[in-house]
């Protein structure tokens, strides 16, 4: 049977109305991506001013992320609370460069910011833009909370904690709900589109939850942090420009991974001795499998270039990740 987003919207407006009652407070993380902003309309259509969408400014976020955020749940006709944490975040991860770690320690601090807020605000539900590969990947198979569509029963190998379920502390002092949690991300695009979301919110590329803290692999300091920034932003605004110029199709996903690997270079006359970034690049529908996008070798060799001479003092050898998901996953952690 066809998925059809109207009946999905209206289904769970009732269930989220329902399961909050008249007088019910919730907030919800507001990253900027498309499934949270789905889940954050869908709230809102059930719940008007007593949802609190919260923006949470981790450090590891893509450039201007929160004055983007900001500027589309305006659009929306939805207030956007931003909070500033990075600090708090980067020292709960000092010295951490295991990948499940970081995942967790991340769920577990979104949690206590969230709890915080809500807090203050008299709120008792937590909503999340949990879609299915969130959970499938964790290795959960677990009910969703209230509003939620989850199944409960069973359970699966843990490919990687997403930090949304795999991250979540197991007591929190807020009651879970996740509208989205039965559905792979084209579908959400679909309910994103049917709820008058911005396109450039239903067509933009997926970023994980724990953001730059999962691309930049091994220890997590500002300026790695940084550096990869720089490098997503690079790879984001080469890769879209090139997809208008019709070189290729636009990619699913595409960003750069810092790797705590040095090589020697040479920078000028000079011997360096520096990182690596990869470029990553891929095509697929639901997040489940993917394939590497192609491109031009002439578009690579740009891209290398710009990358190169941007972030010369932290960097000094690019590579272009071929691999498929399966065996590979699309984020490197």
């Amino acid at each position: 049977m066809a998925f059809k987003p109207a009946k999905f919207i209206d289904e769970q407006t009732a269930k989220i109305k329902d399961a909050v009652g008249g007088e019910g407070v919730a907030v919800i993380g507001a990253s900027g991506g498309v499934d949270s902003t789905t889940a954050a309309v869908i709230a809102h259509r059930a719940l008007g001013s007593r949802l609190h969408p919260v923006f949470v400014d981790t450090g590891f976020m893509r450039e201007r992320e929160a004055e983007n955020t900001a500027a589309v749940f305006k659009k929306l006709g939805i207030k956007l609370g931003v909070i500033k944490a990075s600090d708090e975040f980067f020292a709960a991860l000092k010295g951490v460069t295991e990948p499940e770690r970081k995942r967790k320690i991340i769920g577990e601090r979104f949690i206590r910011v969230f709890e915080r807020e809500a807090k203050r605000l008299h709120a008792e539900f937590l909503f999340q833009g949990t879609i299915a590969p969130d959970w499938i990947e964790s290795g959960s198979r677990a009910a969703g909370g209230a509003g939620g569509a989850g199944e409960g029963g069973g359970s699966r190998d843990t490919i990687k904690s997403h930090h949304n379920v795999g991250g979540l502390p197991e007591k929190m002092g807020l009651r879970l709900v996740e509208p989205l949690r039965d559905l792979y991300k084209d579908e959400v695009r679909l309910v994103a589109k049917e709820l008058g979301v911005p396109s450039e919110i239903f067509n933009k590329q997926p970023f994980p939850g724990p953001g730059l803290a999962v691309r930049v692999l091994g220890e997590l300091t500002s300026e790695r942090v940084a550096a990869c920034r720089r490098a997503c932003a690079i790879v984001e605004e080469e890769i879209e420009a090139g997809a208008r110029r019709g070189e290729f199709a636009k990619p699913w996903q595409y960003f750069a991974v810092l790797l705590p690997v040095k090589s020697v270079g040479v920078q000028g006359d000079v011997r360096a001795y520096s990182e690596t970034i990869v470029v990553r690049a891929v095509s697929c529908a639901d997040a489940m499998t993917a394939r590497p996008s192609r491109f031009p070798p002439e578009f690579l060799e740009k891209l290398s270039a710009r990358l190169s001479n941007e972030l010369k003092d932290k960097i000094n050898r690019v590579v272009y990740d071929i691999s498929f998901k399966p065996p590979s996953t699309i984020e490197w952690e």
